[in-house]
């Protein structure tokens, strides 16, 4: 193994990009390694969730090679030396209105990325780059983020893509701050042992924490995390001695957030902890390409309109589109487009069988089941 050319003494805030070349030079001087990024971020002096990231979009350009996955290991490639000499100097001033210029894709644009279940996530275009670049971005400064829109749009699905070290808290009214920080839990032998929770985790080990329907959990249970948010990032463990909790570089929530869900409440408490707010609609276009039949698709454009003119309340995301798909290829179409108006509200019912019919020709009604064979 070769002794490591040291890396260009980082600032303190690289800029875009800039870590990504100091990762590719340490792979290339360790050119028939495979490194973790635990060892890359000890070389560096940078947190393993920063390090992540960086590691990650090399290997999403072809400039680095994934060579494991448990734990990731990161390798160079013939394409790593080059990514390493890019790296650029100090930021030029912009001019006050200079767009943010659209990350470079090999193809015209960036590759699909594989999440933790297996399936493949296709970039959006979001403030003229990739969407995952900007949730990278925003976490190199430190700018929460907050994705809101209906459930099944896909904001998991590209936060996941964004952070491969993200931890999730799943949010509904009965989450507790012991959820969030950790509980005493009993050991097989009837003793107790504190078991730290997912944000104490997420803080102390620099990584992305996603809180999911963050706007079904109690306020009073949320205000556990607002101090790790701020200029303070810590937190105090009461349950545990009174424990300080330090948040390492790299510490990173994000939330999501579902309006027309009963009971979500994006208090304003709440939403001034995240400085970036994203819209998330279902991509239409990407179910076209991902060959849903045309004319679900084609009914879940004309619904999504009118949900937008006030004339319906709900509208198939993708999520349903795709299930539409699976649906058809197991009992049919007719049944899948049944199916379609049975997952709607009670109150859009009539409205979504309407379209079906016009679609396909045929009166549509839910599935139900049908007299003793």
């Amino acid at each position: 193994m070769s002794t490591p050319t040291p890396a260009p003494a980082p600032t303190a805030k690289d800029r875009p990009g800039q870590l990504r070349a100091r990762v590719a030079q340490v792979l290339t001087d360790q050119a028939g390694t495979a490194l973790t990024v635990t060892a890359i971020s000890r070389i560096l002096g940078r947190s393993a969730g920063a390090v992540g990231n960086a590691a990650q979009a090399l290997v999403e350009r072809g400039e680095a090679d994934l060579a494991g996955a448990s734990p990731r290991r990161f390798a160079a490639n013939d394409r790593t030396a080059t990514a390493a000499s890019a790296v650029p100097g100090p930021a030029p001033v912009p001019p006050v209105a200079a767009p943010v210029p659209a990350r470079p894709a090999a193809a015209g644009r960036p590759i699909p990325i594989r999440r933790p279940n297996g399936q493949d996530y296709h970039p959006r275009a979001l403030a003229g780059m990739a969407d995952v670049e900007v949730l990278r971005r925003l976490r190199e400064a430190s700018i929460a983020a907050l994705l809101y829109g209906p459930p099944g749009t896909g904001k998991t699905s590209l936060i996941e893509a964004a952070f491969p070290d993200l931890l999730t808290v799943a949010g509904d009214g009965d989450t507790t701050v012991g959820d969030l920080i950790g509980e005493y839990t009993q050991t097989p032998d009837g003793g107790y042992e504190f078991v730290y929770g997912p944000l104490v985790v997420a803080m102390t080990e620099g990584r992305a924490l996603l809180i999911d329907d963050a706007t079904l959990i109690s306020p009073k249970v949320l205000a556990a995390l607002y101090p790790a948010m701020d200029g303070r990032r810590q937190i105090t463990v009461k349950a545990h001695k009174g424990e300080t909790i330090t948040a390492a570089d790299g510490f990173y929530p994000i939330a999501g957030h579902n309006p027309g869900v009963h009971g979500a409440i994006l208090t304003e408490a709440l939403s001034s902890r995240f400085a970036v707010q994203v819209q998330v609609g279902s991509d239409y276009d990407l179910a076209h390409a991902l060959k849903i039949d045309s004319r679900a698709v084609r009914i879940a454009r004309n619904l999504a309109a009118r949900v937008e003119s006030g004339e319906a309340g709900w509208a198939p995301q993708l999520r349903e589109l795709i299930a539409f798909q699976k649906i058809a290829a197991v009992l049919g179409d007719q049944a899948a487009f049944a199916n379609l108006v049975g997952v709607a509200p009670i109150e859009d019912r009539d409205l979504v069988a309407e379209l079906v019919a016009k679609a396909t020709g045929t009166p549509a009604e839910a599935l139900r089941l049908g007299p003793r064979l």
